[in-house]
């Protein structure tokens, strides 16, 4: 494709609702959607999305306007989706399929984790920021600017500020067993109470054991129990298992005991399961997996942050790297700090270099307004503009620079063992998560332009590529123009046609003509140039003439439903054809039997870049008689060529 359109495909399917759609095809100027409820469509965005004309309900089928050509990249677009399974000209072409079904079982574990983290991502990153203010403002360097120390901070109010910083991190296996409930479809509240049984105080605390201050309790005289603060993992199989049993409670329960029966079992045998043996065995696993996570961390020379930072970028072009998510949880609820997201977040300022030497180096101001967006919006974290439309666009050039300066910047980071104390922001709200400690702030602000500077200079020096040191082609000269009738007939103003699309000129403006005969109807070319478009059913030319005149010629209404039928092709796409040559037939006898309308319309889609376009209405036309007269812009000659009368 001439242009990546997988934006706009997915900005569509998104609007009109992936459970939305039972199928989809297209024809020569719009998408056509059969869609289960039309009002649930937001017609206005779909409206204010680039290269969308129009929208429209008709024929029983929710149409987006496109314009010839690009409909049907986006359509193609769509296939790449996987929403689609069509080829065209068929008159249905895909129902979706599920989500689930379409998703691998690691696509399925990380949109699960994804699910599950992401609605609790927001009150760990506030605890972050509140122990960056606490550690800030009771500082004694800090303090003593006013006078004063930390001493003189009375306890009630370190009791306060003690409820703000560890009320998340005391309670995040009950938020953790709520989020996953909610994403199982379960009750949240039978999985917040679950989650609030396994952090109980009657229960000893789990970080008081592992420090020698308390002893767990041995039940039946022999197996330890404890808390589970600080076990995510925990907190996620108890999630997971919870769910499934209510489930299975409410499918076998009485209906007139199901209120109340099926709480109490779900709590009672969920509890008792991580209780009795796996809650302790789910958290000895969890303990390896961090101490891995921290030892790869703390490899010498950096060599293990290097690793990491690297293989990010990777992890997030594949989908992989929401699984990240857990195991950052993990490390704070054990440690209460967060190298890895330190080492992650390189990732985001070596774009930031990146799409700031494209910017500049830049001559097609297309490709610069779009780099200028990635910029903007990588700024603030979010990395799929620059990924996808700076990163992977250009023979991956840009992307090995990522990675490399990723690496280098994640590397140097862990040899100086700078961590965060939360997660959940990127780039420049980052540093938000090491106002807790000077050192670090500094270290990671320095290292973090650095990374910025290195990635600009080796774009500038390796990955810049040549298209983008091309100015945008100009457009070329306009000139008047004389269109000239395809078919004989009666001519009619676009206005009378029974399609919205057409009679509002969406597509652009034009005229319409009623064919006279009965039989079979030649299709005359309406000048010389070059067919870009070519219908397969028949239905439709598109025509860019030698003096760069655009035109649709589209036979009938909603006639692509007739799969050929009627019709006959006799040029190809790309063949240049000469004015009067023929380009095809069709029966309008055909098209009338099927509840049809037969009307030809002749369109010059690229109106707006001319002055005028004049035509005549109601007049008896001859194929090959002029038709459309076009006035270029003022700067061009003024002259107009009458139309025929």
């Amino acid at each position: 494709m001439s242009k990546n359109y997988q934006a706009l495909a997915k900005q569509i399917i998104n609007i009109v609702g992936v459970d939305n759609v039972e199928s989809v095809t297209h024809c020569q100027t719009r998408l056509r959607f059969v869609v289960k409820d039309a009002k649930k469509i937001d017609k206005t965005a779909l409206e204010n999305l680039d290269e969308v004309k129009g929208v429209f309900f008709g024929s029983g089928q929710y149409q987006v306007i496109i314009g010839t050509g690009i409909v049907n990249d986006v359509y193609e677009a769509i296939e790449k989706l996987h929403l689609v399974n069509a080829i065209y000209g068929q008159e249905t072409a895909a129902t979706t399929t599920s989500d689930d079904e379409q998703k691998t079982m690691l696509q399925r574990f990380m949109a699960m984790l994804s699910g599950i983290f992401i609605p609790i991502i927001p009150v760990i990153a506030a605890t972050g920021l509140f122990l960056g203010l606490q550690s800030a403002l009771t500082n004694d360097q800090v303090l003593h600017l006013f006078g004063t120390s930390s001493a003189a901070i009375p306890a009630s109010l370190n009791t306060v500020i003690s409820v703000l910083t560890g009320t998340v991190f005391s309670f995040l296996p009950a938020l953790i067993v709520w989020s996953t409930f909610r994403y199982f479809k379960g009750t949240p509240i039978v999985g917040i109470v679950i989650g609030l049984m396994l952090v109980s105080p009657s229960l000893p605390n789990a970080y008081s054991v592992a420090g020698g201050t308390a002893k767990a309790i041995m039940l039946f005289d022999k197996i330890p129990v404890i808390g589970s603060q600080g076990s995510v993992l925990t907190a996620l199989v108890a999630g997971f298992l919870g769910s499934k049993l209510e489930h299975y409670f409410h499918k076998h329960v009485p209906n007139v005991l199901d209120q109340i029966l099926t709480p109490f079992l779900t709590m009672l045998v969920t509890f008792s399961i991580m209780i009795l043996g796996v809650g302790p065995i789910v958290h000895w696993i969890e303990n390896v997996m961090i101490a891995g996570v921290e030892g790869l961390i703390h490899l010498p020379f950096g060599i293990g942050g290097f690793l990491i930072g690297a293989a990010y970028p990777l992890m997030v072009l594949v989908g992989i790297h929401q699984m990240m998510i857990a195991i950052e949880t993990s490390l704070l609820a054990a440690t209460k700090l967060n190298p890895l997201i330190t080492l992650e977040a390189m990732y985001g300022f070596a774009n930031l270099g990146v799409a700031l030497a494209m910017i500049l180096r830049s001559k097609s101001q297309k490709a610069k307004a779009n780099f200028i967006g990635a910029f903007s919006s990588q700024l603030f974290g979010v990395s799929e503009p620059t990924l996808f439309g700076v990163l992977i666009r250009y023979n991956f050039k840009p992307l090995i620079v990522t990675v490399l300066t990723s690496g280098i910047g994640a590397g140097v980071l862990s040899i100086l063992s700078v961590a965060a104390n939360s997660y959940g922001l990127a780039v420049v709200p980052s540093y938000l998560m090491y106002i807790y400690n000077a050192r670090d702030l500094l270290i990671y602000t320095i290292v973090s332009l650095l990374t910025v500077i290195v990635a600009f200079v080796a774009t500038n020096m390796f990955a810049i590529p040549k298209d983008i040191l091309k100015a945008d082609q100009t457009q070329p000269t306009i000139v008047d123009d004389t269109v000239f009738a395809p078919i004989e007939g009666q001519s009619q103003a676009l206005s009378a046609v029974k399609d919205p699309v057409f009679a509002s000129k969406m597509m652009g403006d034009g005229i319409a003509i009623k064919p006279n005969e009965n039989g079979p109807v030649k299709i005359y070319a309406p000048q010389s140039g070059q067919l870009s478009v070519v219908a397969d059913t028949g239905h439709a030319y598109g025509l860019t003439t030698d003096d760069g005149v655009e035109l649709l010629i589209h036979i009938g209404i909603d006639t692509v439903s007739l799969k050929g039928k009627g019709f006959k092709v006799m040029v190809k796409p790309e063949q240049h054809v000469q004015k009067g040559d023929v380009l095809g037939q069709f029966d309008p006898e055909v098209i009338k039997a099927a509840n049809l309308d037969d009307t030809v319309m002749v369109i010059v889609t690229n109106s707006k870049n001319y002055q005028r376009i004049e035509s005549e209405s109601n007049q008896s036309v001859q194929a090959g008689e002029p038709l459309i007269a076009i006035q270029g812009q003022p700067e061009q000659k003024t002259g107009v060529i009458s139309p025929a009368s």
